[in-house]
């Protein structure tokens, strides 16, 4: 996933970058609303990690107006405002999570699991593929009942795959994906960590369509 992360304090939003990416997801950070608009005119985001008090404005608002423009990202908002009134009024303005400051890391990238699985269609952590059995929890695939070791971001490359079933992801879709691992990423970049999937997981677990780009193979 590419997950956009609003945040202003500087000691948290590392933390939360760090953690972001060494879950194998790839990360965007803004500290400012105005930064945040102009990356998601520029970029697609899988999901929003959304701070409620910034430098120049309400996270509530600019929630709301994302919301009546029609934008459906998933959002999980992160603040330290705990009461129950303000949890609901995040939730109304169309939050799909709220996570309250401090917490812990580890049940931050769980909810960032469970919310981009309920969007994804399959809510369920367990997948069966083919010969393949996938925890997406805990980023482990089996093949054939035998582990199977996958980088970073062969597993980013393959999550995207699993979210879209059946749907044909260009190249620069897929290029989006491994964004946060290098500063560029090389034009061979996707057809190189095509070519590990395959091996590793089975030649027929991505199919090419030549020219357009790529999509799950049936099982």
């Amino acid at each position: 996933m590419r997950i956009l992360l609003i945040e202003d304090d500087t000691t948290l939003g590392a933390a939360v970058r760090d953690q972001i990416a060494a879950d194998g997801q790839s990360v965007d950070w803004v500290t400012r609303l105005d930064e945040a608009g102009d990356a998601m005119g520029a970029t697609s985001y899988d999901l929003i990690l959304l701070d409620l008090m910034l430098p120049d404005g309400r996270g509530i608002t600019f929630l709301k107006g994302r919301r009546a423009r029609g934008d459906v990202t998933p959002v999980i908002i992160l603040t330290a405002l705990d009461q129950v009134s303000d949890r609901i009024e995040g939730l109304n303005a169309g939050a799909d999570d709220y996570l309250v400051k401090p917490f812990d890391l580890a049940e931050l990238s769980a909810r960032i699991g469970s919310v981009a699985r309920r969007y994804s269609g399959n809510p369920n952590p367990i997948l069966t593929h083919g010969a393949l059995d996938i925890d997406l929890a805990a980023r482990s695939v089996h093949r054939d009942g035998k582990p199977v070791q996958l980088t970073a971001r062969e597993w980013a490359l393959f999550e995207a795959f699993l979210a879209r079933p059946g749907q044909l992801l260009s190249k620069s879709q897929l290029e989006e994906k491994l964004y946060a691992f290098d500063a560029e990423v090389e034009s061979n970049t996707i057809e190189v960590h095509v070519s590990r999937l395959r091996k590793k997981l089975g030649t027929s677990v991505i199919d090419t369509e030549r020219g357009m780009g790529y999509r799950l193979g049936r099982p």
